[in-house]
């Protein structure tokens, strides 16, 4: 791949050898009934014949090749599901062929589940354009979808193709189809001017996904992987560095005491936005067995915004600091056009000594997995506060929604991480955030190279949750979800540690195990297997 940033519109598709499988059309045969030389291109060796009698009766032989050709072409495996894809995505699709249009048409007719009316556009030989190589016809197909040339992806098997979409400014997909057979100094023609290479099209799905923007929420989990694993962190001091499921980072600052830095955003929530960046952040730091200390924040709000409205939140800042006693040690407080609504980016850090630190790799075969409270406890509070007109429509009562708020009060888990964090039965614990429980457990099979089963009838959901996501056609699981702690503890330690967290007052309950190493949830229902969902971004922001 070449480093380029781009944005995708549309995808443009050769057709024979990239839609259908390669080798229907038989170019040896057909160049030797024209009489045309191996190393020459077929269209340009008839374009140049001088014979107007001759040259008609080339194209109508080439024509008569192609439509049988057609009649017996298969799609390319998983051409179609591209295409279906494709359209889910809202993109524009097309074909740019050397082909005529009756023998595209054709072909188009021996795929099962997409036909002629799928394609947004169509260029073939039967366009007053020049074919392949020129990037002409490129140009003509982005002019007809209305996008601009170099927002959109060519995708083709030969180096024409390439060629064109280079030329034209597209962004440019070459698939090598091993089943080919190619000339060596051609395919490597095709891989060097490409931007991408592929092996099947179903490969094109990773492509599209770069050049198309992302849904609100969190940066998805198995493309951050890929930027992170380009990273080294060769550095000794730092004991748990970046990676799936590691929401904060261990430093060594003396060989007896570990550092503990945590940083996150609040972009949901607009009332008691203080309150949340605080707690979220310190959630976290507390998932490590360490004391959240020093919090240093980013304030960022929109313009328009009164001295009043900063006021109110610098004062919840200051009061939730004070209750939870850390110190609000600096920050930058600005008003600019890049927020429609306040965000806050918090910062925070804590210690711990260097023997209880909490590292999630130490989970092992055996360990139970325990949730506190109950599912969704940050997303129904910030529901209840951005959407109570909607609630309230939708049938519930003043009191409900009341009560739905409140429960931002719930949205810390300081107080059942410190009695995990002084159980040495305690082998990880992971708060959970954006994607709610169904991501967060995950994240702790990934970060802890585990597999977990999980009973899906143990997860507890509050009445009031329940109703609320109900209302607004949204799971529970996959609802933003700071107050609710995951943790992992020893089998032998697994009865001790949930007494002690019901005595502080807290609900907790077991709902699952720990596998073999591994990555993956094992997921069952009223006892038989059941699918594990999954989120690609966090339910509220369909609300959002």
């Amino acid at each position: 791949m070449k480093n380029k940033l781009f944005y995708i519109k549309a995808v443009l598709f050769d057709f024979d050898g990239t839609l259908t499988k390669p080798g229907a059309l038989d170019f040896p045969t057909i160049k030797k009934t024209l009489g045309c030389p191996a190393e020459l291109p077929l269209l340009e060796f008839i374009e140049n014949m001088t014979d107007p009698k001759q040259q008609e009766e080339a194209w109508c032989e080439l024509e008569r090749f192609e439509l049988e050709a057609a009649a017996r072409s298969e799609p390319n495996p998983q051409a179609e599901e591209m295409i279906a894809y494709l359209h889910s995505k809202g993109l524009k699709i097309g074909i740019v062929s050397r082909n005529k249009l009756g023998a595209i048409k054709r072909a188009l007719r021996n795929f099962r589940t997409i036909s002629f009316s799928d394609f947004d556009v169509i260029i073939s030989r039967d366009d007053p354009v020049a074919p392949k190589p020129s990037p002409k016809s490129v140009l003509m197909a982005a002019e007809k979808l209305g996008v601009e040339a170099s927002q959109s992806l060519m995708v083709g098997d030969f180096i024409f193709d390439i060629q064109a979409g280079q030329d034209a400014g597209a962004m440019t997909v070459f698939l090598d189809d091993e089943t080919k057979t190619w000339k060596p100094e051609t395919r490597s023609d095709s891989i060097k001017a490409s931007d991408y290479t592929i092996s099947t099209l179903g490969e094109l799905r990773d492509i599209v996904r770069l050049g198309t923007p992302l849904r609100p929420g969190k940066f998805p989990n198995d493309l951050l992987k890929g930027v992170l694993d380009q990273f080294a962190f060769n550095d000794p001091s730092v004991l748990i560095s970046p990676g799936i499921g590691e929401d904060t980072a261990a430093v060594d600052v003396n060989g007896e005491e570990v550092l503990i830095l945590k940083s996150d955003p609040i972009t949901f929530a607009t009332d008691s936005i203080g309150h949340y960046a605080v707690l979220v952040n310190a959630n976290d730091i507390a998932t490590s067995g360490a004391v959240p200390r020093w919090f240093l924040t980013t304030l960022l709000f929109p313009c328009g915004t009164t001295p009043s409205d900063i006021f109110q939140v610098m004062h919840d800042l200051k009061n939730v600091c004070r209750k939870w006693g850390i110190t609000l040690c600096g920050g930058h407080t600005e008003i600019t056009d890049a927020v429609t609504r306040p965000v806050i980016t918090g910062m925070l850090a804590g210690t711990v000594a260097k023997r209880d630190l909490i590292d999630k790799r130490n989970i092992r075969p055996g360990d139970r997995v325990l949730l506190t409270k109950a599912v969704s406890v940050e997303g129904t509070s910030i529901i209840a506060r951005e959407f109570g007109n909607i609630l309230k429509a939708q049938g519930m009562t003043e009191a409900e929604i009341r009560e739905c708020r409140e429960f931002l009060s719930h949205i810390s888990v300081l107080k059942e991480a410190k009695i995990a964090g002084q159980s040495r039965g305690t082998s990880a614990m992971h708060d959970v955030t954006e994607g709610g429980v169904a991501t967060a457990i995950e994240e702790l099979s990934i970060a802890g190279d585990h597999k977990i089963r999980i009973d899906m009838d143990k997860i507890p959901v509050f009445p009031h949750t329940e109703k609320v996501c109900q209302f607004l056609g949204i799971n529970p699981l996959g609802l933003i979800g700071s107050g609710s702690l995951l943790i992992s503890c020893r089998g032998n330690s697994c009865e001790t540690l949930i007494s002690r967290i019901q005595q502080a007052g807290i609900n907790i309950s077991v709902i699952g195990e720990v596998l073999e190493q591994g990555q993956g949830i094992e997921a069952i229902s009223h006892g038989n297997p059941a699918e594990w969902p999954r989120f690609e971004v966090d339910e509220i922001t369909r609300l959002f």
